[in-house]
């Protein structure tokens, strides 16, 4: 395509978007060159590749619904990696997908694994159908999954800019570009010494951030005919733990928020067969048998808050569970990160070299090591009548010299009000204890990553090509870092009566019984680890085809790929001849049932896209790809797109796609895993149609069966259909505006089938309600189907606005996302449900009607201002489990969440020769997060929500560069 002068003076579309085409999507200031002029000059364009074409051209700012984002606009915010960077797009999924929202002990059904893994979740599809590119390359997907590519390995001072694709690419790129794709751009080549120094804090305290690199080049490419370039990155996160944040507080029952649990520092005596209990013990004040006594919440007791920290009454109105209405709970979100601790070290070096004048060879080495934390609450001792299981009556408080005051001041306690019929003197004592001597249960996971690459390019005649080789792999490892322990040194100690669950705050445990727990501490145990690696052959092709249509030259890209995908995962250990699972280490969650020696799939493709300029103001682009799965037969998708521009300063765009969505590796063949569900929602369908709690109605009383999560072999491929239309508006060089609907609808989905769906479609599934030959059902099979599928439709909006003042250059930036449509259907024959836009979702996507940023900025000579506002919509609460059963509504429950807004401003000087110096604060009102009485059993966070607000609060971030020539 020949390249066209494009002149600023006759406010062209094309130089209008290029004006605002730095800021598009998280609202950044323009470029200070840019910022600081009066008005641009004439310039000539050259023809680029952008991400979502294979074909150089001039014009894609208004042909595709592109997101460019460069390095100057990054740093003016005071982001230091792509997982911030997700943070401020709008278009991004409010996604369990980070390590704020992904923080908490989460480990059910496809969330196992997700430890320190930061993903990219696009218009709300989920990171497994977001494509993730290094310089238009794959890298390899996190190793514990296999399911989607780790942010954290991104070095990202490497990146000069990034590149987001707000459609689907299957045609161009795979069949896993469904949300569409984000591609990470590096320069290509660098002289000199650049050294950053970046530190954020916070206000009140704790998740600190610190950020080192230094970037280095020698070589002329002109004069030299080489260049080498590499860059080491250095960043660390720190701990921001609940208790730091007032607003992340479980003890709201008013408002209906109180945590669930009888796990409590100062132990709950547990009516338990064969303990100090022996009968209903009859509540004197009325009502049931009682089956949770603290002595603390007796009528005369201390008082529950003053058992220790975090705690308080068990809220037996709001679970519904009157024979605990004498229980403490216990706080444990406050015990849970905000968040995640992680260390990073990142690498990237490149080097050129000419060959001729035409043709290039490159190499490229990427590595990274990602140390991440995760940090639950101290482990729950609950005793239970079994011999059988881990905590039997071996285990229960005993009568001996060592307990016998403690002892009898339990057994005192309990007789002095339900009097003494009903206990026995001299039995163990049963408990439910928060083992807060044990410490936090820890988790710390280690990945490596790597991607090699060589390759050349240039071109033959009017023709371009690049073919490259890469290998990339992403292996990860887990460890018990602490709080997790042998089950039978835990028996042990617990036996003896050494430890003491019923200790008041300033009382001591026996040094003795520290000791024999420490013995039998598992830190440093292997837990379970994996790699995943991708090894691909590609070339591409590039050029005009030597004959016009009636405005311009036919333009033609056509490729082909060839890559091995493979994936290993490891859970099965042994130590000393024992094996190591969830029994034989206390509750500590391995995965040995997912246990897969190396599989392997081989992908070919062809592709071709060709640009058609039909007439002077009509042009079409039409791209199919055909990939061949040795595993899953072809498939061929197709994309079609238009750009008209009737008028210089208007143009529409428009396009239809289709994308096919192979499983990966873990979803077919990851094991059976089995946990105890916790909530208090659930009933057995069969029995209760309304699918309500209502222990007064006969049959609708609470389940609390087990859950089988895993992978299933019989899957098959999902498809989808992408189809977008917009407009782009740009009648002066100092405003434009753009507006893109789109619509992506996926069929025959691959999830785990929610509760809600096996409950509302109970004869649909009836096969999945597992029950024992008494009818009462024991387990809920929630393992991976095709079932379905899910329609999502929303619109895009970006719009700019530039001018003069005090001789400087202003802009305002509008950026907004707002989403229509977010339904989900579980068959493929039956109609789609209720619109869930505005709705609370558990674990995963939370869709959002509107999302939107509002940038103001000014820049003159050495200084540029950035005032941003980051809006985030309100939604419906998830209800309470009582309101639910109709029995009891807090008095303050409102189901309405607040919209979450907050305010970032940031400041740059290049006063200083080679230097530039950045002050970002956030959230500059210190706005806390709305309040959300979300059960805290399926989501990070309490009386929050991380998949939509930032725990931080207000925070300063100072950002130093500094260049040697």
């Amino acid at each position: 395509m020949p390249v066209r002068s494009l002149s600023s003076s006759k406010h062209t579309l094309a130089t209008a978007i290029l004006l605002g085409l730095t800021a598009p999507g998280i609202a950044f200031a323009q470029s200070d060159n840019a910022a600081a002029s009066p008005e641009p000059a004439s310039k000539t364009l050259e023809t680029v590749t952008v991400t979502g074409s294979r074909i150089k051209r001039t014009d894609v700012e208004a042909a595709l619904p592109i997101t460019i984002i460069q390095k100057t606009e990054i740093e003016a915010q005071g982001i230091t990696s792509a997982e911030q960077l997700l943070q401020f797009l709008n278009i991004a999924g409010n996604g369990a997908d980070g390590l704020t929202s992904g923080a908490v002990d989460m480990d059910l059904g496809e969330l196992r694994g997700t430890a320190g893994v930061s993903g990219a979740n696009l218009r709300g599809q989920g990171s497994d159908a977001t494509l993730v590119l290094l310089n238009g390359r794959r890298v390899a997907s996190h190793g514990l999954r296999g399911q989607a590519v780790d942010l954290n390995s991104i070095p990202f001072a490497a990146i000069d800019r990034v590149e987001v694709l707000r459609d689907g690419a299957s045609a161009v790129y795979g069949t896993d570009a469904i949300g569409g794709v984000i591609n990470f751009i590096t320069r290509n080549d660098y002289q000199g010494i650049t050294l950053n120094a970046g530190i954020d804090v916070t206000q009140d305290g704790g998740g600190a951030i610190y950020n080192y690199s230094v970037l280095g080049g020698v070589g002329d490419l002109d004069t030299d005919r080489w260049n080498a370039w590499g860059t080491v990155n250095y960043r660390r996160s720190e701990f921001l733990r609940s208790y730091q944040r007032d607003f992340a507080n479980s003890f709201q029952p008013d408002r209906g928020v109180s945590p669930d649990t009888r796990g409590t520092p100062f132990a709950t005596v547990t009516n338990v067969a064969g303990g100090i209990i022996n009968g209903a013990l009859v509540d004197p004040d009325g009502g049931g048998p009682m089956r949770s006594i603290n002595i603390l919440n007796l009528p005369g007791g201390a008082g529950c808050e003053n058992g220790g920290d975090n705690m308080g009454p068990y809220d037996y109105r709001l679970w519904d569970s009157g024979s605990a209405k004498y229980a403490c709970a216990w706080d444990y979100p406050a015990a849970q990160p905000l968040q995640q601790p992680q260390e990073s070290v990142q690498f990237l070096g490149r080097a050129t070299f000419k060959i001729g004048e035409n043709h290039q060879f490159y190499t490229e080495a990427m590595g990274s090591r990602v140390k991440s934390k995760r940090e639950y609450e101290p482990l729950q001792l609950s005793s239970s009548a079994s011999t059988t299981a881990v905590l039997d009556p071996s285990t229960w408080f005993p009568l001996n010299a060592d307990t016998q005051e403690t002892y009898d001041q339990i057994y005192n306690a309990m007789a002095d009000y339900f009097g003494t019929a009903d206990l026995i003197y001299g039995n163990k004592i049963p408990y439910r204890w928060r083992c807060v001597t044990c410490g936090p249960r820890q988790i710390e996971t280690t990945t490596k990553a790597y991607r090699l690459l060589v390759g050349v390019e240039g071109n033959i005649g009017t023709w371009d090509y690049d073919v490259g080789l890469s290998r990339a792999s992403s292996k990860a490892e887990s460890v018990l870092a602490g709080g997790y322990y042998f089950s039978s040194g835990l028996k042990q100690v617990l036996g003896s009566g050494l430890l003491n669950p019923f200790l008041m705050p300033g009382q001591q445990q026996n040094p003795a019984g520290v000791a024999a727990l420490q013995a039998a501490s598992a830190t440093g145990v292997h837990l379970y680890g994996g790699e995943s690696t991708v090894t691909s052959l590609d070339a591409s092709f590039g050029g005009g085809l030597g004959f016009n249509l009636w405005a311009d030259e036919v333009q033609l890209a056509t490729g082909i790929e060839m890559r091995r995908e493979e994936f290993e995962f490891g859970g099965v250990q042994v130590l000393d001849g024992l094996p190591l699972n969830y029994d034989t280490i206390y509750q500590a969650p391995f995965d040995e049932t997912s246990e897969l020696p190396k599989v392997h799939r081989d992908v070919k493709a062809v592709y071709a896209e060709v640009y058609l300029p039909i007439v002077k103001t009509l042009d079409m682009t039409l791209a199919v790809r055909r990939d061949e799965y040795d595993t899953f037969g072809g498939t061929t998708n197709p994309k079609y797109a238009f750009k008209w521009q009737p008028l210089e300063s208007l143009a529409f765009r428009g396009a239809y796609s289709t994308g096919f969505k192979v499983p990966e590796f873990t979803k077919l063949f990851a094991g059976v895993n089995e946990v105890e569900y916790f909530g208090r929602d659930l009933v057995d369908p069969a029995s209760c149609p309304s699918g309500s709690v209502n222990s007064a109605i006969p049959g609708c009383e609470l389940i609390q069966p087990t859950i089988i999560t895993g992978g299933k072999t019989d899957l098959r491929p999902e498809e989808s259909k992408q189809k977008s239309l917009g407009l782009v508006y740009a009648p002066t060089g100092n405003f434009n505006i753009s507006l893109d609907w789109w619509e992506i609808e996926r069929i025959d989905s691959i999830r785990v089938p929610n509760l809600a769906t096996l409950t509302a479609n109970y004869d649909l599934f009836a096969a999945n309600w597992i029950r024992d030959s008494s009818g009462k059902v024991t387990a809920i099979d929630q393992r991976y189907i095709n079932s379905g599928g899910t329609l999502t439709r929303g619109v895009e909006l970006d719009a700019n606005l530039t001018g003069e003042l005090g001789d400087g250059r202003w802009y305002v930036n509008l950026n907004g996302s707002y989403i229509d449509t977010f339904k989900e259907k579980s068959l493929s024959n039956v109609p789609y449900g209720d619109n869930l836009v505005g709705e609370y979702v558990r674990f995963y996507n939370l869709p959002l009607k509107w999302k939107h940023t509002l940038t103001l900025g000014w820049a003159k000579g050495d200084w540029a201002h950035t005032l941003t506002q980051v809006y985030r919509a309100g939604y419906k609460d998830e209800e309470p489990v009582s309101v639910e059963g109709g029995s009891y509504t807090p008095a303050n429950w409102n189901p309405d969440v607040d919209d979450y807004i907050t305010y970032n401003y940031s400041l740059s000087w290049t006063g200083l020769e080679n230097a530039r110096f950045t002050l970002a604060m956030r959230n500059l009102l210190n706005t806390d997060p709305p309040f959300t009485a979300h059960q805290v059993d399926f989501a990070s966070g309490a009386a929050w929500e991380p998949r939509v607000a930032d725990p931080r609060g207000r925070s300063f971030n100072l950002m130093v560069e500094y260049k040697f020539d």
